[in-house]
C-alpha cells in the first residue's frame, strides 16, 4: 500500500501537465493571417495591424501602447471576404519626394509595398485602418 501512495503524486503531476500544456502551446503558436504596416509622411506615421487566424489582432502606432483585441464576428467576416479578392502583386519602387505613405501588406506568405493603393488593396486596408482606429488607445 505504501508503494501506491508514493506513485500517486507523480502521476497526478503528469496529468496536470498534460491538461495545461496543449492550451499554452495553442496560444503561443498563433498563425498570422494578414499584416498591414503604414509608414512615412512628414508626420512620421508608423502603424501596424496584425490579424491572426483566430480573429485576434495586435495593433500599434508610433505613439501609444501595443493593443491586443479580437475582432467582432461582423469585422471578421468582412475582412475574410475582402481578403478573398486581394491580389498583392509586386512592390512599387519608392516615388521621389518625402511625403509618401508606404503601405506594406503581408498575406499568405507574400509581402508587397505600395505607395498608391490598387483596387484590390483598398477594401482590406480600409477595414484594417478602421480596426486600428476603433481599438487602439487614444493619443
Amino acid at each position: 500500500m505504501r508503494i501506491s501512495r508514493v506513485a500517486l503524486p507523480p502521476l497526478a503531476a503528469l496529468s496536470v501537465l498534460a491538461v495545461t500544456a496543449p492550451a499554452e502551446a495553442a496560444t503561443a503558436h498563433r498563425k498570422l493571417l494578414v499584416e498591414l504596416r503604414e509608414e512615412g509622411g512628414f508626420a512620421g506615421l508608423r502603424n501596424r495591424v496584425a490579424v491572426y487566424t483566430d480573429g485576434c489582432t495586435v495593433l500599434s502606432r508610433r505613439t501609444g501602447p501595443t493593443v491586443r483585441r479580437c475582432l467582432t464576428a461582423a469585422e471578421w467576416r468582412g475582412l475574410r471576404g475582402s481578403l478573398k479578392h486581394l491580389r498583392l502583386g509586386r512592390s512599387q519602387s519608392r516615388p521621389p519626394g518625402a511625403d509618401f505613405i508606404a503601405y506594406r501588406l503581408a498575406y499568405k506568405g507574400h509581402r508587397a509595398t505600395r505607395y498608391t493603393l490598387p483596387p484590390t488593396w483598398q477594401p482590406v486596408v480600409s477595414r484594417l485602418e478602421k480596426v486600428l482606429v476603433k481599438y487602439s488607445a487614444p493619443k
